[in-house]
C-alpha cells in the first residue's frame, strides 16, 4: 500500500472539535448577511447561506407525492409485556379485534402481531375503513405503516481513526483500556457480513458459520429479494425470512464496523469505537430498496429476546416527527426493559426544520445528529510539485495515476466565467485540464445550468482532457456527473482554498501531474454539524436530537464481495458511534441504568459553532445539534452529573417555563458552580427554507450552586424567549452552563417554541398553487387500489368535473402540509339540489390519519374510492352517480380538535360521479 501523506500542513488532529461550551470558534468562515451586522435579529434564510432547498416543480407528479403503504398499525388496549402487561391479555385483545372487525364488515389482513414492546398488530386495511377500525372497542389508536429507505454510500475515503479522536473514544480505548467487552450491541439494519475479518469472520465469502464468535445472534426478517419500494422495478413486498442475517446491501456491515470492528489497522483494517463488543444482526432490508416500519418493531422484539444491552437503528422515517409513532413507542419500551436504544435522527437537513424521524424522536431514545469528520483521506494530484487532495466524481472515468496535463483557468473565482456558464472556448481547453468553479451565475439575470454534469459536459465538448471542479464554500465535496451523454474524461473536486491557489498558479502556466498517492487532509468543515443532519424539534415540542457524533465521511467495513471497505456519510454513521460509546460506558460503569445513559452523555457533550457561519460567534441551533458532540472519555470519568439532561420547554404563550435541575456529586470534595446561559441560533418561517434568527432568552436562576461531596443540590431555572422570537413563531434554544472553579463545565440544552404553537400554518402552497385542491390522475406506472404509488401525475380539475371511478379515475385531493399536524380527516359530502348545500353521508370518512408529519418540497395525495360505510359500519356500499364534495380538516399539533382556532378546513368544489361514462 502506498504510504499516506499528511496534507494538513503539519497540524495534528485535534482531540475533538470543541473542548467545552466556551470553545465555540472554529476556522471556517462564511459571509453573514448585512442584516446581522446592522443589529437586526434576522440573519438570513437557508438560501442566503447556499443551502439547496427541496426542489419544487410545476408538475404535480409522484416525485413529490406521498401515499400510504396500504398497511396500518392497530394499537390495542393491554400493556405490552415489557411494560408489565400479560401476553395472554394481548392475545385476547387480538382475538377481540378480529371478531369486532368481522362484525363491522371490515376486511383486515393481519401481517404481524406484537406483544412485547408494543401491543397490537399491523394489517392491510382499506383507507376508508380506518375510522371504523379506530372506533372498535378493543382499539386504542391507528397509525400508517411507513416505508423506510436504506441509505446509499458516498464516495470519499476518510479514516475512522480521526472520528474516534473527535469523540474521545481513542482516549477511552488507549488510556482507559476500554473496548466494550462483555456488552452486546444489536444492529437493526441490512444485516452484517459475518465473513468480514474485522468482524470476526474468516475472510472468505460464505466461509464463516452463523452465529460466529463476534456476531452471536440475529435473524433475517425479509430475505434477499424483499423490496418494499413500490416505485422500484424490483418491487417485491413479501418477506422471505431466513436464519442467517448476512448482508448483501452493505449499510449494516458499515454500521457494525463503526460500533465494533477489530481489524488490523497496519494491514489496512479498521478499528471501531468498541472493538470488544459482541454483535447481534437483525436484517430488515433486502439487497436493495426499502423496508416497512412494522418489520422494525419485530426486529426490536427479537433483539430484546436475544439479550442485547444496546440496540442501534441507523434507519428511520423522515419527517415522522411524532414520538407517539409505534416504532418510537416500541423503542421507548425497549429502554424501559433495560436496553439502551440509539437511533439516527435523519439525513434531511437540507430539507429544513421539523425534519427528524422516528424512532429517533422517541422520548427515551438517544436521537443522534451528525458532525463532519476532522480529516478526509483523498487521492493526491500535484501541480508544479505541490500536493492537492481531491475526490473523484461519480459518473466519470477513474483518474489516472500517471501522466501530466497543462492546467488552465476560465476566470477568477466568483465570476460567471470561472463557473463555465457559457460554452467553453476550445482554443482554451483543448487537451488541457480545466479549472471550473462550483455554483450558479453570479451576475443578476444570467441563467446557467450549474449542475456538475453540465459543467463537465461543456468542458468535454470543448476538448478538455480533464476537469478540476473547485468548491465555492469551504471543504471538499463529492460531485456526480452522470448524465445522458456520458462523461468520458476524468473529473475531480478540490476545496475552495485550493481552487483559488490553482487559479493563481495558472497565471504563469501550470502543470497538473497525476499520482497514485493518497493523503490525509484537514477537512475545513470538520467538527461542524453535517449539512445533511436533520433538524428537530419533535412534533410534541420535545428537544431532538439529543447529541451528535462523527457521521460525515466515515470509512469502515463493507461486505467482502463489495470491496471490504467503503465510506458512507449520514446520521446512520453517527448513531453507531454513540452506540459503541455507550458500550464503553457500560463496561466502565456496569451498574448504569438504561434511562441514565443519555443524560450522562449529554452533560459532557461539546456544543459547536453554527455550521453555516462558523467563526462568527454563533452557536449551532440546539434543535439541530442537541447537547453537542459526544465526549465519551469525559462522560466516563465524570464524578458529577445534572438531571434531567435536557429541558423541553414547550410553547411560551403562557409565560416563562420553570424547571428544576438536580446536580449530583459523587466526588470527595464539595463543588461550586457558576451558572450562565448561552443562546443558540433560532429558526422560523418556511420550514423548507428556514429563516435564521439571533437567539435570545431571559433566564432567572441563582448565580452559583454548591453541591456537597457525595450529595446533590437543586437548581431552579425560569426561561422565556425574547418577545421578538415570539412574533416570529420561532424554535429557540440554548444551554444552561455550570462552570466549576476547576475542571470541565457541565451543560444542559433547552429548547422551546416561541409563541402559540397552534398559530403555525398547516395547509401550505406548492410552487405557487393554493392547496388543498381537487385533482385527477393523468398518468401512473403502478396503481394499487385507488392509489398511484409509482410514476403518478395529476392535474387540478374545475368544479363539476366527472370521475368514472375506473382505472384510478377517482377524486384525489392534493395538499401540502407545511407543519406537523395532530390529525387529518377527509369526509364525503352529498351535494343537495338547488341551493340547499351539502351534508355528510353515513360515516362519511374517506381517510383519516393521526400524528402526521410535514411535507418537504412536495405534495401528499389522498383518494376516495366512491364508497361509504352503512349499517353501523357493517357494510361498505358504492355511492350512486351524483354530485359530491370532499372536506379535509387538519388539526394543529398539540391542538384541541373542538377549538376552531386549532384546525384548518378545506372543502372541495362539487364534482360528479358517473360510472356509466367511459374514461376519456
Amino acid at each position: 500500500m502506498t504510504p499516506m501523506k499528511d496534507l494538513s500542513g503539519g497540524a495534528t488532529a485535534r482531540r475533538r472539535a470543541c473542548t467545552g461550551i466556551a470553545a465555540l470558534s472554529l476556522v471556517v468562515a462564511a459571509t453573514v448577511p448585512a442584516a446581522a451586522a446592522d443589529g437586526d435579529r434576522v440573519l438570513g434564510t437557508a438560501a442566503d447561506y447556499g443551502v439547496p432547498s427541496p426542489a419544487e416543480s410545476g408538475e404535480l407528479t409522484s416525485e413529490f407525492a406521498t401515499s400510504p403503504t396500504g398497511a396500518w398499525f392497530v394499537e390495542l388496549a393491554p400493556e405490552p409485556t415489557a411494560q408489565g402487561g400479560s401476553r395472554a391479555a394481548v392475545l385476547r385483545a387480538e382475538r377481540d379485534f378480529a371478531a369486532e372487525a368481522a362484525g363491522e364488515g371490515v376486511e383486515v389482513e393481519v401481517r404481524r402481531t406484537f406483544s412485547t414492546l408494543w401491543s397490537g398488530v399491523s394489517a392491510e386495511i382499506a383507507d376508508e375503513d380506518v375510522e371504523a377500525v379506530r372506533s372498535l372497542p378493543s382499539v386504542q389508536a391507528v397509525y400508517p405503516v411507513l416505508a423506510i429507505d436504506a441509505p446509499a454510500p458516498s464516495s470519499a475515503s476518510p479514516d475512522l481513526a480521526t472520528a474516534l479522536a473527535m469523540s474521545g473514544a481513542d482516549v477511552a480505548q488507549s488510556e482507559l483500556g476500554l473496548t466494550g467487552e462483555g456488552v452486546k450491541v444489536g444492529i437493526i439494519d441490512t444485516g452484517v457480513d459475518i465473513d468480514h475479518p474485522d468482524l470476526g469472520g474468516g475472510g472468505t465469502d460464505d466461509g464463516t458459520a452463523f452465529p460466529s464468535a463476534r456476531v452471536v445472534a440475529g435473524y433475517d426478517f425479509v430475505g434477499d429479494t424483499y423490496n418494499a419500494d413500490p416505485t422500484s422495478d424490483a418491487y417485491q413486498p413479501v418477506p422471505q425470512p431466513d436464519e442467517n442475517p448476512d448482508d448483501c446491501q452493505g449499510h449494516g456491515t458499515h454500521v457494525a464496523g463503526i460500533v465494533g470492528a477489530d481489524g488490523d489497522i497496519a494491514a489496512g483494517g479498521v478499528r471501531g469505537v468498541a472493538p470488544g463488543v459482541t454483535l447481534g444482526a437483525y436484517r430488515v432490508f433486502g439487497c436493495d430498496g426499502s423496508t416497512e416500519s412494522d418489520i422494525m418493531i419485530a426486529a426490536m422484539e427479537r433483539a430484546l429476546a436475544d439479550g442485547m444491552d444496546v440496540v442501534n437503528q441507523s434507519i428511520g422515517a423522515a419527517f415522522q416527527t411524532w414520538p407517539g409513532y409505534p416504532t418510537a413507542v416500541a423503542s421507548d419500551n425497549l429502554v424501559d426493559a433495560g436496553v439502551v436504544m440509539v437511533a439516527s435522527i435523519g439525513n434531511s437537513g437540507a430539507s429544513g426544520t421539523w425534519s427528524a424521524g422516528a424512532p429517533g424522536v422517541g422520548e427515551d431514545v438517544i436521537g443522534v445528529a451528525s458532525y463532519d469528520n476532522t480529516h478526509v483521506t483523498a487521492q493526491v494530484v500535484q501541480v508544479d510539485g505541490q500536493d492537492y487532495p481531491f475526490l473523484p466524481a461519480t459518473g466519470a472515468p477513474e483518474p489516472p495515476t500517471t501522466g501530466s496535463l497543462d492546467l488552465v483557468a476560465l476566470g477568477a473565482p466568483g465570476t460567471d466565467a470561472a463557473r463555465a456558464c457559457e460554452p467553453i472556448d476550445p482554443a482554451v481547453a483543448d487537451g488541457k485540464a480545466v479549472l471550473v468553479e462550483r455554483g450558479a451565475a453570479v451576475t443578476p439575470g444570467v441563467t446557467c445550468d450549474a449542475t456538475f454534469y453540465a459543467k463537465a459536459l461543456r468542458a468535454q465538448q470543448a476538448g478538455a482532457a480533464a476537469v478540476v471542479l473547485y468548491n465555492n464554500v469551504p471543504g471538499l465535496f463529492s460531485p456526480t456527473v452522470a448524465g445522458a451523454e456520458p462523461i468520458t474524461i476524468p473529473v475531480i473536486a478540490v476545496s475552495a482554498t485550493h481552487g483559488a491557489e490553482l487559479t493563481a498558479a495558472t497565471a504563469d502556466g501550470a502543470t497538473l501531474t497525476w499520482t497514485d498517492e493518497v493523503g490525509r487532509a484537514v477537512n475545513p468543515t470538520g467538527g461542524l454539524i453535517s449539512s445533511f443532519s436533520s433538524y428537530g424539534m419533535a412534533a410534541d415540542l420535545s428537544l431532538k436530537p439529543d447529541l451528535g457524533a462523527p457521521g460525515g465521511n466515515i470509512f469502515a467495513t463493507y461486505p467482502l464481495e463489495k470491496g471490504g471497505y467503503a465510506t458512507l456519510s449520514g446520521t446512520s454513521m453517527a448513531a453507531p458511534h454513540v452506540a459503541g460509546a455507550v458500550a464503553l460506558l457500560l463496561e466502565a460503569r456496569p451498574d448504569t441504568e438504561a434511562h441514565e445513559v443519555r443524560s450522562i452523555l449529554q452533560n459532557h457533550a461539546d456544543p459547536s459553532d453554527w455550521s453555516l457561519a462558523a467563526g462568527n460567534g454563533y452557536v449551532e441551533p440546539v434543535h439541530r445539534q442537541g447537547a453537542g458532540m459526544l465526549d465519551i472519555d469525559a462522560a466516563i470519568l465524570a464524578t458529577t452529573a445534572v438531571t434531567p439532561g435536557k429541558l423541553s420547554l414547550g410553547e411560551s404563550e403562557h409565560g416563562p417555563v420553570e424547571a428544576t435541575l438536580t446536580v449530583t456529586n459523587d466526588g470527595d470534595a464539595d463543588v461550586t458552580y457558576a451558572t450562565s446561559v448561552v443562546d443558540t441560533i433560532a429558526t422560523s418561517g418556511n420550514p423548507d427554507v428556514p429563516t435564521f434568527l439571533l437567539g435570545g432568552t431571559t433566564v432567572e436562576m441563582p448565580e452559583t450552586v454548591t453541591v456537597p461531596a457525595g450529595g446533590s443540590a437543586d437548581l431552579t431555572v425560569s426561561i422565556a424567549p425574547d418577545a421578538e422570537l415570539e412574533a416570529e413563531l420561532a424554535q429557540y434554544g440554548g444551554f444552561v452552563v455550570l462552570t466549576p472553579e476547576e475542571g470541565e463545565a457541565l451543560s444542559v440544552p433547552f429548547a422551546g417554541f416561541a409563541g402559540d404553537y397552534q398559530d403555525l400554518e398547516l395547509f401550505g402552497t406548492f410552487n405557487g398553487l393554493e392547496l388543498p385542491a381537487l385533482a385527477e390522475l393523468t398518468a401512473c406506472d403502478r396503481l394499487i387500489g385507488t392509489d398511484c404509488v409509482s410514476g403518478g401525475a395529476w392535474d387540478l380539475v374545475d368544479p363539476g368535473h366527472v370521475f368514472t371511478m375506473r382505472d384510478g379515475d377517482v377524486p384525489s385531493v392534493v395538499f401540502h402540509m407545511e407543519h406537523p399536524a395532530e390529525s387529518i380527516t377527509m369526509r364525503v359530502l352529498l351535494v343537495l339540489p338547488g341551493r340547499l348545500g351539502a351534508i355528510p353521508l353515513g360515516r362519511s370518512v374517506a381517510y383519516e390519519e393521526e400524528f402526521v408529519g410535514r411535507d418537504s418540497g412536495g405534495i401528499s395525495v389522498r383518494t376516495w374510492d366512491g364508497t361509504i360505510a352503512v349499517g353501523k359500519g357493517k357494510h361498505k356500499v358504492p355511492l350512486p352517480g351524483g354530485r359530491y364534495m370532499l372536506q379535509v380538516t387538519a388539526v394543529n399539533a398539540l391542538g384541541d380538535a373542538s377549538d376552531p382556532e386549532h384546525r384548518e378546513t378545506w372543502t372541495s368544489p362539487a364534482f360528479t360521479i358517473d360510472r356509466k361514462t367511459p374514461r376519456s
